[in-house]
């Protein structure tokens, strides 16, 4: 789950991780009474929505001609900005070109800048424990840093067993160049953060940039923030941040159904039971010429209703123009798949190629349901079977 910058800030706040003072608005009014109790003189007025790239993103009816990042200097200045920001489509390199609509701003405290950093955790799954990552290249990509200047990435393994230390905030504190009480500053975030990481049960926490500013303080000056759905039980307060106009519609009806669904870009769409199967049908797919149009996993144990919502959500994508599904039935029955399949074919009236490879438990019988359906269903008898009929059905159907 994903969560807005100022919410990320709120709860890393809470630790002792050092951020700018701000407050969210969501109406001109709300935004200059926030500027109004920050005092100025400086204010940033940041569109909040589930994207990086916001200040050289673009609005798609170009209020202004200007990001979603601002900086402005009288609280006149915040409301006309907001003015422009609120309401309108904010288009940044992660959203896509469908851009995605600013519903919220952010008016936060400006800051003197002397150094721009950058500052990250995650699950390294290499080594099986949480890496805390630092570069002096501050406002980058991270990915983008790596490619380019791998040596400009320092890294530090944490044991689960001592947890973080602080040598270790220490040692990235000093690879980054940091000095006298920049340092001593930075081990106190750096440690805040892990704590915060840790206890909230977050995927990813990402500071980009992370500022030094002239008065040696480090502070966030923005926050992202991901948290493992699988956790959200023990923290209400965390899951109650959603928010699910940020969220694809189609995602968010998969998971009414508890079924794993992932919107992707191509073209065929792919109904699966289980995760490694479900990431080798789309690789054989792309083999084959052709383009998975999602990830969609209906587990071990999906029943013909969730059979069929899967194949709704599939269907609810415009650029769908072939489906495959691929079952190998184990706890999952094949003929209990087959009725999905023929109940949602007939219901939603399918106008697209559908091939079906099944193996497994009751494959005789489900393969018999399939065929005395009367529906224009064809049967592979195996993966690359069934990669190569759908590709080869969109083609001659385009």
């Amino acid at each position: 789950m994903n969560i807005h910058e100022y919410q990320a800030k709120q709860l890393l706040a809470r630790y002792g991780v050092a951020v700018p003072r701000g407050g969210v608005a969501y109406t001109v009014d709300e935004a200059a009474t926030q500027a109004q109790e920050l005092g100025g003189p400086v204010y940033v007025v940041k569109s909040q929505i589930h994207a990086g790239g916001r200040g050289a993103g673009r609005f798609k009816d170009n209020p202004g001609g200007k990001g979603g990042v601002r900086i402005v200097k009288s609280v006149e200045a915040v409301r006309e900005n907001v003015r422009e920001m609120l309401g309108h489509v904010l288009v940044t390199r992660q959203t896509g070109p469908g851009g995605k609509e600013v519903k919220r701003v952010y008016i936060e405290d400006g800051c003197e800048i002397a150094r721009e950093l950058y500052l990250g955790m995650l699950l390294d799954r290499g080594t099986s424990r949480l890496t805390m990552m630092a570069s002096t290249e501050g406002g980058m990509e991270i990915e983008e840093v790596a490619a380019r200047t791998p040596e400009k990435i320092l890294k530090v393994s944490i044991d689960p067993a001592t947890g973080m230390m602080p040598y270790h905030a220490r040692k990235l504190a000093f690879g980054l160049g940091l000095e006298g009480k920049q340092v001593g500053s930075a081990v106190k975030f750096m440690l805040a953060m892990y704590k915060a990481f840790t206890e909230l049960d977050a995927s990813i926490v990402e500071i980009n940039p992370l500022v030094v500013t002239k008065g040696g303080e480090v502070l966030a000056l923005d926050a992202k923030m991901n948290f493992d759905d699988n956790a959200l039980y023990r923290h209400k307060d965390v899951a109650d941040l959603r928010d699910e106009d940020e969220e694809d519609p189609a995602e968010l009806e998969a998971a009414k159904h508890e079924l794993n669904y992932i919107k992707l870009d191509g073209n065929i769409g792919c109904m699966v039971n289980g995760a490694g199967l479900a990431m080798s049908t789309m690789d054989i797919i792309k083999l084959s010429g052709g383009a998975p149009a999602n990830f969609l996993d209906v587990g071990g144990g999906a029943t013909k209703e969730r059979v069929t919502a899967a194949f709704k959500i599939i269907l609810s994508d415009p650029n769908v123009e072939g489906i495959l599904v691929n079952i190998f039935g184990g706890i999952m029955r094949c003929d209990v798949i087959a009725e999905g399949v023929v109940a949602a074919a007939r219901e939603v009236s399918l106008d697209v190629p559908l091939v079906v490879r099944l193996e497994g438990t009751n494959v005789e019988r489900g393969t018999k349901i399939l065929a005395d359906s009367g529906l224009p269903i064809v049967s592979a008898k195996d993966l690359g079977d069934a990669a190569v009929k759908v590709v080869k059905a969109v083609k001659e159907a385009a």
